[in-house]
């Protein structure tokens, strides 16, 4: 685009993507052509990967975003970073920014789960405007990959910087989503595997969300009738233990499988559950914008930006500012 030298370098790339990615289906990975005990291994990949992410990053910018310095760069890291975080056996902040949260390794956060619930999350990608093209983010699956660059560098866009977490956080999922639908059936076409597949995660984590967002308020109930002194807590823990129960098999149903997200929460527990819900708690809402807008990504991703432009604004009050336009 404007560049023929590295139109030439982005076309001799994707020719060897699609080899490499040769009998690709579903969630698979891109496999290069070394062994896997190969020290060039991660290197053939993440060469292929960061082809791959400089394409879904400018048509990214063609659907209205700003261009980052995310993703311009590889690393020999694998991931970006651990983070441990943990709550209370019967307490269930609001979104993750009001769990505990500290940077150690598995055992170490393991070790936390006699007295508080833990969530481990090892981070492929964080949006610092300047993250690089981690090990982890390489290997990952072709759809997974094209949904995290969009996400992440719709975050460090400096409209989104100013909206609320868990507002910046449903939004960026749903860009991403959208994105790298859109981008699949573009370079892939239609009936490609990737652009079927990924036509569908928008609305599976809708479904998702929906649920997410129900148990959380039932186990949130739950906790404020413990509080109150409604019951002990030997039953509040063995009725959230049916509710997460409950829960796991719910979202466990979701069908189709998947390809870019885990349809239940990393952790079934309270800080895994808050995790999630920081991502859901208004997806619905926002998913609501884009159907009002006629299913117009580059629309929503104006919209998006111009809302939170202004400074702090609510999901719920988005819908009604459109509403009244």
């Amino acid at each position: 685009m404007g560049n023929p030298a590295r139109a030439v370098r982005r076309v001799s790339a994707f020719a060897a993507y699609l080899t490499l990615a040769a009998g690709y289906g579903c969630g698979a990975k891109v496999q290069p052509e070394v062994t896997p005990g190969d020290p060039a291994s991660s290197t053939v990949t993440q060469f292929v990967a960061a082809e791959v992410i400089a394409d879904v990053k400018d048509f990214a910018v063609t659907l209205g975003g700003d261009a980052t310095g995310n993703f311009v760069r590889s690393s020999d890291r694998r991931i970006s970073d651990t983070r441990c975080y943990f709550t209370g056996k019967l307490e269930l902040p609001a979104f993750y920014s009001s769990l505990h949260m500290v940077r150690e390794d598995e055992e170490r956060c393991a070790s936390r789960g006699g007295e508080n619930d833990v969530f481990f999350y090892p981070v492929q990608a964080v949006a610092s405007g300047q993250e690089t093209v981690t090990v982890s983010l390489a290997e990952a699956s072709t759809e997974r990959l094209l949904v995290v660059v969009p996400h992440e560098d719709f975050h460090t866009q400096n409209e989104a910087r100013k909206a609320p977490t868990e507002v910046a956080e449903a939004a960026a999922t749903l860009v991403g989503f959208l994105t790298a639908s859109e981008f699949a059936k573009d370079r892939f076409g239609a009936e490609s595997p990737a652009a079927r597949s990924l036509a569908v995660d928008a609305d599976l984590f809708l479904r998702k969300s929906v649920l997410v967002n129900q148990y959380y308020e039932k186990v949130n109930r739950l906790y404020r009738d413990f509080h109150a002194g409604s019951l002990t807590s030997a039953q509040a823990i063995e009725q959230k233990s049916e509710l997460f129960a409950e829960l796991q098999r719910d979202c466990t149903a979701i069908a189709p499988e998947p390809v870019s997200f885990n349809k239940c929460p990393a952790a079934m527990n309270n800080a895994g559950l808050a995790f999630d819900r920081t991502y859901t708690a208004h997806y619905p809402m926002l998913h609501d914008l884009y159907s009002l807008l006629g299913g117009d990504t580059p629309a929503l991703v104006a919209t998006l930006k111009r809302l939170m432009a202004d400074g702090p604004v609510s999901a719920a009050n988005a819908v009604d500012l459109i509403h009244r336009q």
